[in-house]
């Protein structure tokens, strides 16, 4: 499918609205120059555009298969892997002491989000390795670092996380996954983990899976689990894949989509490991390898928009049908056109906030502050909700634009829904996202959700000379956000909050999605100005509604009885 990267657009959102500048004014990040970050981010369109999108559908129709135990890949893939690794985009933000970029987490969200656009079921490979090599770096020994990172980093080996069980599903807690110590610094690891995207294939040296098992004194629940690095081939006493480890890939799952991605059944039967971090501490590694993938994964719901949204607007601008003016194509009816403005306003709201949360994240890595890794840490399960609701809402979308043809599978539209959907799903749904908000990430007493909110208050006041509606409106909504915060905060019982814990953070979402959309306007683009205007009075409003659903409680919610909703 033809795809262009936004460039363009990824590079106005980081400097006039996501604040990167900030970044790469930082010691840190200060080769992160805005040349070097332009020419990084036309190689990686280059990519995107000529190798992987072409693979698309192949993916699609042809999906990864089990063959007497090895998994045959699409046709393709391996040459696009190939072409992801050795342009070292796999290790663009790991610590070059490895042999990676050692680039900033903003510019590696852009380039991940080309990839995904253009291919999602490849793409997803070499985030999880992203995630596992972050896990490393900060948990694993010296001697697992320097054996492992140099070839995750290079793409040479790949990475995946061990985290679901059959009986578990979410409560990772329940695993039954066991680690025997072998009595040498070895362990034994035995059980059956599903869900594993990318468990094998038929292109990389070796498979590196991070396992979550429990060792014998190990307590129930999940301060008892512990982490372990548990490799397809063992490594010789030269680094090289050597001996089959005890694994083996079980079966691939029949999915609704993603058929590119072999998403595995992996059985371990007494397979040798390494313990990455302390014993019993496996949550806290495990957590930097999934707090990476959750807003890998917004990001990969943000992919996919783009990608559909380029396919739809290009069947409307070619479509003719009806007595309409101008070019006589669909893209001239109201209705269509109305779609293809959400389309396109809904992905640039869902991209700036996953670039603030970038931002945020590369900010707590370079100076350590507090403030940023909370900002961060409250930006990333908006990110992560947000982002793959648009990705569906925009597929979906893009089905609707087609018309009858959307449902005939020849157009490729119905694939982007399907491909997407799993992303509201994995790593922590995201219901669990929004539960994590309005617990957890308000256990500060807001202070991280008000001094957003302030900043969305401060860029309205500075936005009221120029567009005073719309500033007055993005004002009126960030105050009904901040009361309703207020409420939440003030509910004692965690039940009060989740009850409208997955409207509280899509209605926080289109409040920083319109914020984003006035800070835009404010540079005098006029067209960025028609957009902002588009999204701030047709489609800020759902806010209101939302938060009328996050204030509710939940005694309403849990009087419907089992019989009622039996009946």
């Amino acid at each position: 499918m033809p795809y262009r990267a936004p460039v363009t657009d990824m590079q106005f959102l980081m400097d006039e609205v996501a604040g990167f500048g900030a970044v790469a004014e930082t010691e840190r990040f200060a080769d992160a120059t805005s040349d070097t970050v332009a020419a990084i981010l036309t190689e990686a369109a280059k990519l995107a555009e000529t190798e992987l999108a072409p693979l698309q559908r192949n993916g699609d129709l042809h999906p990864a298969v089990l063959e007497n135990g090895v998994v045959r890949t699409s046709p393709g893939f391996g040459d696009g892997y190939k072409a992801i690794a050795e342009g070292g985009w796999v290790g663009i933000a790991a610590d070059p002491e490895y042999g990676g970029m050692g680039l900033p987490l903003t510019v590696t969200t852009a380039v991940n989000e080309m990839l995904a656009s253009a291919c999602l079921s490849l793409q997803l490979n070499p985030l999880m390795t992203q995630g596992q090599i972050e896990a490393l770096e900060h948990h694993a020994s010296d001697d697992l670092k320097e054996l492992y990172l140099p070839k995750l980093t290079s793409g040479e080996w790949c990475g995946t996380m061990n985290l679901t069980e059959p009986q578990a599903g979410s409560d990772v807690g329940a695993l039954r996954s066991k680690a025997e110590p072998n009595g040498d610094g070895t362990y034994a690891i035995t059980g059956q983990k599903i869900y594993i995207s990318w468990g094998d294939s038929d292109f990389a040296e070796n498979i590196c899976h991070l396992v979550l098992a429990r060792l014998p004194d190990g307590v129930p629940g999940t301060k008892g689990i512990s982490l372990f690095m548990v490799p397809k081939f063992i490594p010789d006493e030269n680094g090289n894949p050597g001996k089959r480890n005890d694994l083996r890939v079980v079966s691939l799952e029949h999915k609704m989509g993603l058929h590119g991605s072999p998403t595995a059944v992996m059985e371990y039967s007494g397979a040798t490991g390494w313990l990455v971090g302390p014993e019993h501490g496996g949550m806290a590694a495990m957590f930097t390898m999934m707090n990476n993938a959750r807003l890998g994964v917004g990001v990969q719901g943000i992919g996919v928009a783009e990608g559909a949204y380029q396919h739809a607007l290009a069947y409307a601008l070619d479509r003719k049908q009806g007595k309409v003016g101008g070019t006589g194509t669909i893209v001239e009816h109201a209705d269509v056109r109305r779609m293809l403005a959400e389309m396109k306003a809904d992905t640039f709201a869902a991209r700036a906030i996953a670039m603030m949360n970038a931002v945020a994240i590369d900010m707590s890595t370079a100076t350590g502050d507090p403030k940023w890794a909370a900002r961060a840490a409250f930006l990333t399960p908006i990110c992560k909700g947000f982002g793959t609701d648009v990705g569906m809402r925009v597929s979906e979308l893009g089905v609707q634009v087609h018309g009858g043809m959307g449902f005939i599978e020849e157009t490729g539209a119905a694939q982007y829904s399907r491909d997407v959907r799993v992303t509201a799903i994995y790593e922590g749904t995201n219901g669990i996202q929004a539960m994590d908000l309005v617990a957890r990430k308000l256990m500060d007493g807001g202070e991280a959700a008000f001094n957003l909110i302030e900043e969305i208050e401060e860029g309205s006041e500075a936005a009221k000379a120029k567009h005073p509606e719309l500033a007055e409106a993005v004002w009126q909504a960030a105050e009904s956000l901040r009361e309703t915060t207020e409420w939440l905060v003030a509910q004692k019982d965690l039940n009060e909050r989740f009850a409208g814990a997955v409207p509280f953070a899509r209605a926080f979402g289109r409040v920083l999605g319109a914020h984003a959309h006035l800070t835009a306007a404010m540079t005098g683009d006029a067209a960025r100005l028609r957009l902002a205007t588009f999204y701030i009075q047709r489609l800020l409003p759902e806010h209101a509604g939302l938060l009328v659903h996050a204030r509710a409680g939940a005694a309403d919610l849990m009087a419907i009885s089992l019989d009622d909703l039996a009946s």
